[in-house]
């Protein structure tokens, strides 16, 4: 089995990142807040930089297959911002499936493999979806 070293900037970007969801989760809970909604983009923007570096988070911004999805993501962030916070997440949720689409097969193939929740993607009626939907996995 191999094994990784975790730098202590990666896991300081993996638990900004994972406040950040915690924070946007909380600020859609409460009636889409935007105190918590720009406390949780914030917090998320910094920890995946963190988690993969700055100059890999630029690149992956920049991209010309993820213009439409940097350029929602960051109209939903301002939006946020000045006090508009549902037409924000409409926005941001549009820019978030188009930036990482590509990494849903690979998170589910991940999820089948886990001891927690592996046993519900074993059924065979999300099988058959989770195949159906399956395009081409992003090499981790």
């Amino acid at each position: 089995m191999a094994s990784f070293e975790m730098s202590e900037l990666k896991k300081i970007g993996l638990g900004l990142t994972g406040f950040g969801v915690l924070f946007s989760f909380l600020g859609i809970i409460m009636l889409f807040d935007k105190g918590f909604l720009a406390i949780g983009n914030i917090l998320f923007v910094c920890g995946v930089s963190l988690t993969i570096g700055l100059q890999s988070t630029v690149q992956f911004f920049t991209k010309p297959k993820n213009h439409k999805g940097s350029i929602s993501f960051g109209i939903g962030f301002f939006l946020i911002l000045v006090g508009w916070p549902f037409f924000g997440i409409l926005a941001e949720a549009y820019g978030f499936v188009k930036l990482f689409r590509g990494f849903w097969p690979t998170a589910a193939v991940y999820l089948q493999k886990s001891p927690t929740f592996g046993w519900i993607f074993h059924h065979p009626l999300v099988t058959s979806l989770l195949t159906r939907f399956r395009g081409r996995r992003v090499p981790v």
